[in-house]
């Protein structure tokens, strides 16, 4: 049983992976939705992967396609997490968004509160004026709340990030990192999810999600979420310090 699970798993994997073969890479969420205590585990491994595509012809054609996977490896005191997600829209036969993103983490446990964590991301959002975007942050974290009802982690530290912009030129510069992530269980089916990241320095980017996740069965969940990003400095090519996504989403677990 346990080895037909892990098949439709990877034949899901290699299905979304396929669909997005026209792109130069396949990237997820982001790392609100990698909660990785691994005191609080039950299982060695807990993962996700979501998709959307409208398509709209006739006196307009439109269309988006969407997907995204985030999965967690836990040992005894550490956790290991890969995201990544991609998303692209089109009217009139002109692309008019593409977004690509992948990353990487680490956390080591070193009490029942706190730990230690590394962490590495890769954008790609040429519309918003960003040919690419690596980060790389690490520093401490608090377990502040372990479930099962609500969720809480907080975590800071130092970290590095090289900008590319689709306008041209690259920038590299130092920054302070913060974010904080939590989740309250409403009911037995029903999760609301709020993070917030901070990535501070001269040219300050705040990113925050707003979810809620809703259990259909074992396997298949309903997500709805909202997610804001805000630049300080925004490139030139794409002048407006906000931007703001709000997508409805069929979520499939792994186990």
């Amino acid at each position: 049983m346990l080895r037909n699970k892990r098949f439709r798993a990877l034949s899901l994997l290699t299905t979304l992976g396929m669909s997005l073969a026209s792109f130069t890479t396949f990237a997820d969420t982001d790392i609100f939705n990698a909660l990785d205590d691994p005191s609080t585990a039950k299982k060695s491994f807990d993962g996700n992967a979501q998709a959307s595509y409208n398509a709209q012809s006739g006196n307009t054609r439109n269309s988006n396609l969407a997907a995204s996977t985030t999965m967690t490896w836990f040992q005894q005191s550490n956790a290991y997490s890969l995201w990544g997600e991609a998303a692209n829209n089109s009217s009139d036969d002109q692309r008019s968004s593409e977004k690509y993103q992948a990353g990487a983490r680490a956390r080591h446990n070193l009490s029942a509160q706190n730990f230690l964590f590394a962490q590495g991301s890769w954008l790609s959002d040429r519309y918003n004026g960003y040919r690419s975007r690596d980060t790389l942050v690490a520093g401490y974290g608090r377990q502040v709340l372990t479930g099962p009802i609500h969720t809480l982690r907080i975590e800071a530290g130092p970290g590095v990030r090289h900008d590319e912009y689709q306008g041209g030129g690259t920038a590299t510069k130092a920054l302070g990192y913060a974010a904080a992530s939590y989740s309250y269980q409403l009911t037995d089916n029903t999760k609301f999810i709020q993070g917030l990241s901070l990535l501070a320095n001269d040219d300050t980017t705040v990113n925050s999600e707003t979810g809620l996740n809703v259990d259909i069965n074992d396997h298949f969940a309903l997500k709805v979420a909202y997610n804001v990003t805000w630049n300080q400095d925004p490139p030139d090519s794409a002048p407006k310090h906000t931007d703001t996504r709000t997508s409805v989403s069929l979520v499939y677990k792994m186990q």
